[in-house]
């Protein structure tokens, strides 16, 4: 055993190790935008290639699907900070003019449909001091992103370099990393491919596509109820259901109690309804969806979504569980791998 390890270290060996380790050491600070531009690559390679078919220059096909892809996503985010900045901006302004009467007459009103009694002042008064707080932290969280707005942009051309090289010259990475494997540990790489291909297409088409649709759905069915900032709460119902066993329920729950407060209960009762046919959809389209791929444990992609952006930041929505059930695809094919043997 001994003898075989030293058959490994070799000088060049020991040079290659040190080059690497200097090198992540370097992209540290943009590992993830890489990671992610990756990942995107693989997703939006297809586009470019069918665009490549109709077009002369196949960089020009990529810059036009990087657009088509990236550049709503972009808009969304701005949209959203936007919304959330406004909103929380309005409601500080506005808090000074509310007096504690008021939501002592809110809460009072909704303890009456409750069989128990209830200390209505001080419920209202620990309402109000939460709803004050959480604006308080998104107003400060934006204005320290836009502190960092300088590294957000290098951030932000580090990952669009990174998926046009990866969308242009993937082919080739995965080539000279082949070209690297020994050659009796080929058919396991081949196999890993296979099973990491398959789990960022079940994670893509069964979670994110998914989470899109009934984003879309959602947005125009709130706007049709009446709700302001429509588009807004589609897309956070498209967020809530990328987290697997919450779904988008908290967002018309949500709807339904202020609708209650507001004393309109005929909108209370179709946004239930409504929110009820957003999660029995997920029942069918989700499956619908991934049933072709890989079939990724929730446990996993809970873990992925909840953990990911404590580590990555916000892309650790997307970066969490990818890397999550990549992870998981690798050792599906280990495990198939020692079976055979």
């Amino acid at each position: 055993m001994m003898e075989q390890i030293k058959d490994y270290i070799t000088t060049p060996v020991i040079l290659i190790v040190i080059l690497l380790g200097l090198s992540l050491c370097v992209m540290v600070p943009v590992l993830d935008m890489v990671i992610l531009g990756a990942i995107l690559a693989f997703l939006i390679r297809p586009v470019s290639l069918k665009l490549q078919s109709k077009l002369k220059y196949s960089s020009v096909s990529i810059i036009l699907t990087i657009i088509i892809v990236i550049i709503p996503l972009i808009l969304l985010l701005i949209y959203m900070l936007w919304v959330i900045v406004g909103v929380a901006s309005n409601f500080i302004s506005a808090n000074a003019g509310v007096s504690n009467f008021d939501f002592n007459q809110t809460v009072t009103v909704m303890a009456t449909y409750l069989p128990f009694e209830v200390p209505t002042e001080s419920i209202a008064t620990y309402i109000n001091d939460i709803i004050h707080n959480l604006s308080t932290f998104l107003v400060d969280y934006i204005v320290g992103l836009a502190k960092k707005l300088p590294n957000l942009s290098i951030e932000l051309f580090v990952l669009i370099c990174s998926l046009f090289y990866f969308t242009r010259d993937g082919d080739k990475a995965y080539n000279f990393i082949e070209e690297l494997v020994p050659a009796n540990q080929k058919k396991f790489f081949k196999e890993t491919s296979i099973q990491v291909k398959n789990v960022l297409n079940s994670i893509f088409y069964g979670h994110f596509l998914t989470a899109i649709i009934l984003g879309i759905i959602a947005a125009v069915g709130y706007s049709l109820l009446g709700y302001p900032y429509g588009l807004f709460l589609g897309i956070l119902t498209g967020i809530f259901q990328l987290i697997p066993v919450i779904g988008p329920w908290p967002i018309y729950w949500a709807l339904a109690i202020i609708d209650v407060i507001g004393g309109n209960y005929l909108r209370t009762v179709i946004v239930l309804i409504f929110g009820l046919g957003l999660s029995l959809s997920d029942m069918y389209i989700r499956p619908a969806l991934s049933s072709h791929y890989a079939d990724v444990p929730p446990l996993i992609l809970l873990i992925g979504f909840l953990a990911g952006p404590l580590v990555y930041g916000i892309v650790g929505f997307i970066i969490g569980p990818l890397i999550l059930g990549i992870t998981y695809a690798v050792l599906v094919s280990y495990k198939n791998n020692k079976q055979v043997e």
